[in-house]
């Protein structure tokens, strides 16, 4: 089962990659109609925390040795396949406008359809879901834990203030990324 798991993150990584591309596509779209960027310094952090996920699953599984549970594995990729479903959902909602960064474009409503309907920041849902379950699909209950203790305490708490000053600041609140 290891070598499925290595797969399951791997497919994970791939998957980022993607990110970046249509990332940096929506950068230069949001640039050219006067996109505003804030909260560039906790960025680094944001990638090494990210990168730093997938390396420890593959590590602390082949490492320490975690077996495969299916009673816990089996949830678990279903719940990593349902927060990667809400992620494109809220890329797909926000079309040009999502950014892995925080870049805000000047007089544009706010997104208020799909996934937003509901919640403000669904985007960091499927980023808190997927962050404990991907390791504990092959048990690493390690990674699992140091990534949602560093997630909350050294990235969400400054990400989400820094998108919602930058929302409030662009066209009185009503602005074009979240």
């Amino acid at each position: 089962m290891l070598g499925l798991y290595v797969a399951l993150v791997g497919a994970t990584a791939l998957e980022r990659l993607a990110e970046l591309v249509v990332s940096a596509r929506n950068a230069r779209w949001s640039f050219a109609r006067g996109g505003v960027e804030s909260g560039r310094g906790h960025f680094p952090a944001m990638v090494a925390l990210h990168t730093g996920l997938l390396v420890a699953c593959v590590a602390e599984a082949a490492l320490a040795d975690r077996p495969f549970l299916p009673w816990l594995g089996w949830p678990m990729v279903v719940l990593v396949l349902a927060s990667q479903g809400l992620r494109w959902w809220c890329i797909a909602t926000l079309g040009p406008r999502w950014n892995t960064r925080v870049i805000v474009v000047p007089d544009l409503p706010l997104v208020d359809r799909g996934p937003y309907r509901w919640l403000r920041h669904p985007n960091y849902v499927a980023v808190v879901v997927e962050g404990f379950a991907l390791p504990l699909v092959h048990t690493c209950w390690v990674t699992a834990l140091a990534f949602t203790v560093f997630n909350a305490v050294l990235l969400l708490r400054f990400r989400i203030p820094a998108e919602e000053r930058a929302l409030a600041l662009a066209a009185g609140g009503a602005a074009g990324a979240r």
